[in-house]
């Protein structure tokens, strides 16, 4: 199943050029491999959305393996900054673009939102974030800001090598990082420390689980 979901996966990729992030992209696949349109359901129960979400986690995966095989190097800021890059380099800027342009429509904002997440996830758990409280959400919704307008600003910039985009993308870093500075400063402060636990200290990173029925679209 998840071989055939694969070669289904790659060859609706070949469409999307033509035919758009689309159904019509995923049956013109299924045409060409003998694969049933119920077992494209199967496989992509949203049709393009669902298209698009298996490019974007393809990606994520790609630079899993770049973390095993060539883990960055350098400050932590710089190592942040490194692993946004190269999950842009991973992916192709108009099949990106045909993908954000599906999950910004309102039906799939969701969607979207959660695909960002997992790609913010995937860089912190690459460099080795080993932080189980308040820090594990707030560190990726952070960085989700900073992918997400580093996507919007890489598809515009036309600069030789996306140079334009490097600099962006080391700035955001940057204003992260100093950001990460000052609430450190603030927690020395007498009494912040203790009000900051007492309204946070009940949060905690979600285990993972692996519940009946729960599919590849959901890993």
């Amino acid at each position: 199943m998840e071989n055939e979901r694969d070669r289904l996966l790659d060859a609706a990729l070949a469409h999307v050029p033509f035919d758009g992030m689309n159904d019509a992209a995923l049956n013109a696949a299924a045409d060409e491999l003998g694969i049933s349109r119920a077992m494209v359901r199967v496989h992509f129960p949203q049709g393009g959305a669902s298209l698009a979400a298996a490019y974007h986690r393809k990606g994520d995966a790609a630079l899993r393996e770049w973390f095993e095989k060539t883990p960055p190097e350098g400050r932590y800021g710089e190592k942040v900054a490194q692993a946004v890059w190269q999950r842009l380099a991973l992916v192709q800027p108009d099949m990106v673009r045909a993908g954000a342009t599906l999950l910004s429509l309102p039906q799939h904002a969701g969607l979207g939102a959660r695909l960002i997440w997992e790609t913010a996830d995937t860089i912190w758990n690459g460099l080795g974030d080993s932080s189980r409280d308040v820090n594990w959400y707030s560190k990726r919704a952070t960085l989700s800001a900073v992918y997400g307008s580093a996507v919007l600003y890489w598809l515009g910039d036309d600069s030789e090598d996306k140079a334009a985009t490097r600099a962006f993308i080391d700035r955001r870093i940057e204003d992260v990082m100093s950001f990460e500075k000052i609430k450190a400063q603030a927690r020395k402060v007498p009494g912040v420390a203790a009000m900051v636990d007492l309204a946070t200290g009940w949060m905690r990173a979600p285990e993972p689980r692996d519940l009946p029925g729960k599919t590849s679209e959901d890993k």
